[in-house]
């Protein structure tokens, strides 16, 4: 069974983002939107009420790391 994603699992949550939005720039998405990305991710399990910027900039740079990885390469 997969793990029960939180907003401190930044890493895991950028690459099951990476995945299901391939096509989508990470720095070009706005906060709100990427509160709605995570909180849709199949087994996010998290308060939605309990992100913050820096739990949702730390997601945005792990997401934007597997961009980069994957359009560099």
């Amino acid at each position: 069974m997969p793990k029960n994603l939180t907003w401190d699992d930044a890493d895991d949550i950028g690459i099951l983002l990476s995945e299901t939005h391939p096509e989508i720039n990470p720095l070009e998405v706005r906060f709100t939107d990427l509160h709605r990305y995570v909180i849709q991710l199949p087994g996010f399990k998290d308060d939605p009420k309990k992100s913050n910027e820096g739990k949702l900039e730390a997601i945005q740079m792990a997401w934007h790391t597997e961009f980069l990885d994957r359009t560099r390469g």
